[in-house]
């Protein structure tokens, strides 16, 4: 199953603002958010920088693995869920 990738640190302020919306939108349109550390795992910021080819330089970084794009930052609940269903 595809999923979104949500690339966040554990102290950005940025990123605890999505936690909300993702849960949301994990609950109404089910699907799959996947939340990966990078500040404290320097794995996963490798995997951070290979992903991001939309030069965004950090966190908050989704991917969607089904359409194969990315947004960068913290956005509104609607901006989320229409990159996220691929509209």
């Amino acid at each position: 199953m595809d999923e979104l990738l949500f690339f966040y640190g554990t102290e950005c302020v940025h990123c605890h603002e999505m936690f909300p919306l993702l849960d949301q939108l994990e609950k109404e349109e089910h699907v799959s958010v996947k939340k990966i550390e990078t500040w404290h795992n320097a794995k996963n910021a490798a995997l951070l920088k290979t992903l991001d080819t939309i030069s965004c330089g950090g966190v908050p970084f989704l991917f969607n693995e089904n359409t194969r794009k990315a947004i960068c930052g913290a956005v509104s609940y609607e901006r989320l869920k229409t990159w996220a269903l691929g509209d």
